[in-house]
């Protein structure tokens, strides 16, 4: 679970480079470059919740360690 984690994460980075690569920096809320940003505002979130999900997995095994 901890490798299918990571790889998602590194999925989500690349996401990011993707999109930022989309952005037209003159007409940031215009056609592609809102969609560009929509992709990377979902992949900071995937990012967040991965983390979430990898240390709550963390926790769950130092607790069943302490039994």
């Amino acid at each position: 679970m901890k490798v299918f984690t990571i790889i998602l994460i590194v999925v989500a980075f690349a996401m990011i480079g993707i999109n930022v690569t989309m952005l037209d920096f003159n007409n940031l809320l215009v056609g592609d470059s809102l969609v560009a940003i929509i992709g990377i505002v979902a992949s900071l979130c995937a990012i967040l919740l991965l983390a979430i999900f990898y240390q709550s997995k963390r926790i769950q095994q130092k607790i069943k360690e302490g039994e």
